[in-house]
């Protein structure tokens, strides 16, 4: 074969007038995806015809060409075309430059311009991008020539600024679109390749894990302090924040986290400040105070302040107003009636929350805690009372400071003051005649009768299981509600509100001490202000209030926690109540995480839990991981499955629980069983505290 014949002939290009040529009924596309019809046209008129028709001569019967053409390949350019010559942007006259092909098929030209057309990289399509950036043109000017929005340029910008090693990883398809995407919320290359290289060796590649890894050491723009300060705040005062472009990422990731928390302090001193000025002796703030941090302390009840007669009407047409909308706009209502409810709510409930008003004298020795709710707000608690802080005896009459252990003031010590009234003379002589009248009963002889008082009343109050409840109500009633004045009671019993020896992360967040402190406050609004009220008002009320009040008092002395001496006897009984009362952790709101069990146990312990909470095979993709990256994703694996380590579980699981059963007062004791008939072994010890 001679060298002419081996030469490639290719096809001759003519500009041909639009107004010549016509769409073919062989054009194989008939799905239209992609870029738009008029997207395609202003493309064109920004950039004109960018890629050439594909047409053939169309012939008459005797085989002659007509001077028309027809376009196979092509279509949508030619279809562009078409309607800016409808618009009149485009003459119809306009020569188009056109391939004209002779031979073959027209099928077979749609058919391959569209089959060997490969679809740009994705790749490619970023680095376009990013070089028209550095060529000088807006995100908004690219956005427009390209026909998408500036998110999506932003969007891959980003992608393009990834580390160029993770880029070669992704062209040559050894990373997902979705992993690459998790490494734009940090912009640091050598940590997107040390986490890329701690990922690729193990079985979870998950976008949400990489972006898990690289936001580390950062803070969420959900949490309560950036709330707190304001994330504008934040970034004025020179703080930088790494934002997810592809998914939402609640505000982002806070980086400078020292300078979050000097603003958090800064704002929380300023609000103290404020907060002392309304007369307050002190203020303690702090993000979070450990549960339980107002045991023993004696709170103030103040009274809520009343609106005017002026503040009432103003009330009352606002909710009027209120009321009316809703009754106008049942079902779904339009977004400007929507947004008039709101602001009428908002309005209402500054005429509703009111502030408590305090006795000056007692703000001048009580004080104030400040901390942060879970959304940022603050949550400003006043009118606590230090014990040393209450006011003292006067030296001439009742009973002094030095009589109160300050390590538990419902104590004193009985035993001096009765060695010393005993010690005393009895004065049984003759009247001396004082000019006051009768002479003072010596403390001598005032023991000696309320002896024989106090057995009288063991004895009926042995009988009368009514009284003993009651008594025994209110003597836990001021211990709880009354910090100090547990002493104003015969009742020699203890109520100590217990105290945790360690706090667990995320104890004062939980369900269960959420529920405590509501109810406490509940029962608080219901009892007097002073201690002198406090019998009549337990004795009014109904049964079942008073088993409920018992409960709640009784509750707040449970101490379940493990002992580090060893003493075996606390779990057992913390075991038989949970059984009795069908404790479940679960309910209770308690699940694995790094902070609170995950991360401080060693490596095989979260293998185990995995094991059990999940299966063998998700404890052994973990099992090469560091110790923290294994805790995070156990944390991940463990999720809802309602694990639980062994001290949390249901003692006896799956033998059956013991149910609590309700015991009416009346049925305490049997009318028909008398001490008497006891076996001295059966008989019950009452051990005073």
């Amino acid at each position: 074969m001679s060298d002419v014949a081996d030469k490639i002939s290719l096809s001759p290009s003519r500009d041909i007038p639009f107004n010549k040529l016509v769409l073919s009924q062989s054009n194989i596309r008939q799905v239209k995806a992609g870029l738009s019809i008029e997207q395609l046209a202003e493309s064109i008129a920004q950039k004109t015809l960018l890629q050439s028709l594909s047409v053939r001569a169309i012939v008459d019967g005797n085989g002659q060409e007509t001077g028309m053409y027809e376009v196979p390949a092509g279509g949508r350019r030619f279809r562009a075309l078409q309607l800016l010559v409808k618009q009149k942007r485009m003459a119809k006259t306009q020569p188009v430059p056109c391939i004209v092909r002779e031979g073959g098929f027209a099928e077979d030209d749609s058919l391959t311009e569209n089959i060997e057309r490969a679809d740009l990289h994705p790749l490619d399509q970023f680095r376009a991008f990013q070089a028209l950036r550095d060529k000088g043109l807006e995100e908004e000017d690219i956005a427009a020539r390209q026909f998408v929005s500036v998110n999506v340029v932003k969007q891959r910008l980003k992608l393009a600024a990834v580390s160029p090693k993770l880029l070669d990883i992704y062209a040559e398809d050894a990373m997902s679109f979705e992993q690459l995407m998790a490494f734009t919320v940090n912009s640091d290359h050598a940590r997107q390749e040390q986490v890329w290289d701690t990922v690729s060796k193990g079985w979870n590649r998950q976008g949400y894990y990489i972006k898990r890894l690289l936001t580390e050491g950062a803070v969420n723009a959900g949490d309560r302090r950036v709330q707190f300060v304001g994330l504008h705040a934040y970034e004025a005062a020179g703080g930088i924040v790494t934002r997810d472009l592809f998914e939402e990422d609640g505000g982002g990731w806070l980086q400078d986290v020292p300078l979050l928390e000097r603003l958090v302090a800064d704002r929380l001193k300023a609000l103290a400040d404020q907060v002392q000025s309304e007369g307050w002796r002190w203020v303690e703030t702090a993000v979070d105070f450990p549960y339980g941090h107002t045991a023993g302390l004696r709170q103030l009840v103040g009274v809520t302040e009343t609106l005017d007669d002026d503040d009432k009407a103003a009330r009352a047409a606002l909710q009027a107003e209120y009321d009316q909308l809703l009754e106008e706009h049942q079902g779904d209502l339009p977004d400007e009636v929507d947004a008039r409810l709101g602001e009428l709510e908002r309005m209402i409930a500054l005429f509703d929350d009111l502030p408590m008003r305090y006795a000056e004298e007692e703000m001048a020795r009580a004080g104030v805690f400040i901390r942060l709710n879970g959304d940022g707000s603050a949550d400003i608690a006043r009118g606590f009372v230090r014990f040393e802080d209450e006011p003292r005896a006067e030296a001439d009459g009742g009973e002094g400071v030095g009589d109160i252990d300050p390590e538990n003031p419902d104590s004193t010590d009985r035993s001096k003051d009765t060695a010393n009234a005993s010690n005393e003379v009895d004065g049984d002589g003759e009247d001396d005649g004082d000019q006051g009248g009768l002479r003072p009963l010596s403390e001598r002889l005032k023991l000696e009768l309320t002896a024989h008082r106090t057995l009288a009343l063991r004895d009926a109050l042995a009988n009368d299981p009514q009284a003993a409840l009651l008594v025994l109500l209110h003597t836990l009633v001021l211990g709880l509600f009354y910090p100090g004045r547990g002493q104003e009671t015969c009742l020699e019993i203890g109520m100590r509100q217990t105290s945790f020896s360690a706090q667990a992360p995320g104890l004062a967040e939980s369900l269960s001490a959420r529920a405590i402190e509501a109810r406490t406050g509940a029962w608080r609004e219901q009892l007097p202000q002073d201690t002198d009220g406090v019998w009549d008002a337990i004795s009014a009320l109904d049964p079942d209030s008073r088993h409920m009040l018992l409960a709640h008092c009784l509750s707040q002395g449970i101490n379940a926690q493990h002992d580090p001496w060893g003493r075996g006897g606390r779990r057992i009984s913390a075991d038989q109540l949970a059984e009795c009362v069908n404790l479940d952790m679960v309910t209770a709101g308690w699940q694995p995480t790094v902070d609170n069990y995950l991360g401080r146990v060693p490596k095989p312990r979260i293998l185990e839990a995995v094991a059990e909470g999940r299966d063998q095979r998700s404890a052994d993709r973990i099992a090469h991981m560091k110790k923290l990256e294994m805790a995070k994703e156990a944390e991940t694996l463990l999720s809802g499955r309602g694990w639980l380590p062994d001290l949390l579980r249901q003692p006896h699981a799956g033998q059956g629980k013991v149910s609590a059963v309700h015991v009416d007062e009346a049925e305490i004791v049997d009318p028909d069983t008398t001490v008497g008939s006891m076996d001295a072994d059966a008989a019950p010890a009452i051990a005073a505290e």
